[in-house]
């Protein structure tokens, strides 16, 4: 098989993994009686991320070839899914986990292992493609594309597949047996990650390459803290700081999408209840990584014309957008079409923030340090940022909504639209003071 190809299988099921329950779980822990602890789901991501990805990163760089180690922290992340699938299993569909300390337990260890594949799967692919005399700028994008896909496809297999009486089937209309709102999305994971498993020792060895006279590093450059240094430059500082607070608004929408659109279903009005979109929140908010795919392409024109202060603006106002739009919307037209121009933004708030950030500190940044200054950007985004925000989040959303039992379903309910016009609300700030405080450089003439 052609190796871009292979690459591309690789990656489509590293993200279908995650495609499987990031957007959907919040509806089966409100099941499961975990729903007041949606946000700390979520922010647990963030929380292994600050620690996991650097310490499975040292261990692919002197010990384990990085496509092994792949397989192997998918195998272990897959078990660990698997127990939580037999944990909701055991429970029986509609009921409480009888063991929540436990639940949460597995599902911190399934995380804290699949978090440092986002990395190694993007390790694996460059040794591969530049021992194979690929070039990584041109033939890595398709193939990082696939992953987006993946993650897509994923999503609208949880979102369709039903469990009933025995029977699976796939279906658009309402059934509170679908995969999106029960225990079986962990099936779907792990059975992908035992998958991605076996299929990575399948891919050409990623021999470790060690140096006749390795230089040795202090602990805190092992663990990127040299970094930190960066803080000195008040410039630097202030990019830092303001990704932490845009990367406050990233898995706001992952935790609370999926159970905003799927109250709907818990109204009263029965046109709402039944309507198409709020009986498939997860196929909807698939729109938002279909835009995702397409507005990574437009990064490169907006950076060469308009320069990165530009283009952090333009993703902290469509951060703004995006919760308001789904603070305006509901899931009957017209009110459906502020929900589909949430997902669309979603690809601008999300890309120009990540993407365009990720080259500015390339850019700027010291040879010596960049792959350090990589790793702070993550983890003043994905680590502390989603972390405070995920669960600054929670407690807001906890504070306006409660779960409420209807039928065979559990829906979490109360007033969204002040929730979403908080979340517009603190990026807006954050945005109009970014405006004023951040100034790039200089462009030398």
């Amino acid at each position: 098989m052609n190796l871009k190809i292979r690459l591309s299988v690789l990656t489509f099921l590293e993200f279908g993994v995650w495609g499987a329950y990031l957007t959907c779980m919040g509806n089966y822990l409100g099941v499961a009686g975990l729903g007041s602890e949606i946000s700390w789901f979520y922010a647990i991501q963030g929380i292994v991320s600050i620690f996991m990805p650097t310490l499975i990163g040292i261990v692919a760089d002197k010990w384990i070839q990085p496509q092994r180690l792949l397989g192997l922290c998918h195998l272990v992340a897959g078990i660990f899914m698997l127990l939580l699938w037999s944990m909701g299993m055991n429970a029986g569909f509609g009921n409480q986990v009888t063991d929540k300390s436990l639940f949460i337990a597995l599902y911190t260890l399934s995380v804290a292992f699949y978090m440092p594949t986002l990395a190694l799967a993007n390790t694996t692919a460059f040794t591969v493609l530049k021992n194979n005399g690929g070039d990584t700028v041109t033939d890595f994008p398709p193939i990082r594309s696939c992953g987006t896909v993946g993650f897509i496809i994923v999503m609208w297999f949880v979102n369709c597949a039903t469990w009933d009486n025995g029977s699976f089937s796939l279906t658009l209309a309402q059934n509170a047996h679908k995969f999106q709102y029960t225990y079986n999305q962990f099936l779907v994971s792990g059975l992908l990650s035992i998958i991605m498993f076996l299929y990575v020792f399948t891919l050409p060895q990623c021999k470790i390459v060690r140096k006749a006279s390795p230089e040795k590093k202090s602990l805190a450059q092992l663990l990127g803290l040299d970094a930190f240094k960066l803080f000195k430059e008040r410039r630097m500082a202030y990019f830092f700081i303001f990704s932490a607070l845009l990367g406050m608004s990233l898995q706001v929408t992952n935790s609370f999408a999926g159970p905003f659109i799927s109250s709907f279903q818990g109204s009263s009005d029965a046109t709402i209840a039944s309507s198409f979109a709020a009986s498939n929140a997860t196929l909807l908010t698939s729109i938002s990584q279909v835009s995702e795919a397409f507005c990574i392409l437009l990064i490169p024109f907006f950076l060469k014309r308009y320069g990165i202060k530009s283009v952090m603006l333009i993703a902290m106002f469509a951060w703004v957008a995006r919760f308001a739009f789904f603070g305006i919307g509901n899931p009957t037209m017209p009110g459906v079409i502020w929900f589909i121009l949430s997902c669309i933004v979603y690809g601008v708030a999300f890309d120009f923030f990540n993407v365009s950030g990720g080259i500015f500190v390339d850019k700027e940044c010291d040879p010596s340090v960049k792959a350090s200054a990589q790793g702070l950007f993550m983890l003043m985004t994905n680590g502390i940022g989603a972390t405070v925000g995920t669960l600054s989040a929670g407690a807001i959303v906890n504070h306006f909504c409660s779960w409420t039992q209807k039928g065979d379903s559990s829906f979490l309910m109360g007033d969204w639209q002040a929730c979403w016009f908080i979340f517009a609300g603190f990026a807006l700030m954050v945005g109009l003071a970014f405006a004023f405080v951040f100034k790039p450089a200089k462009t030398k003439k």
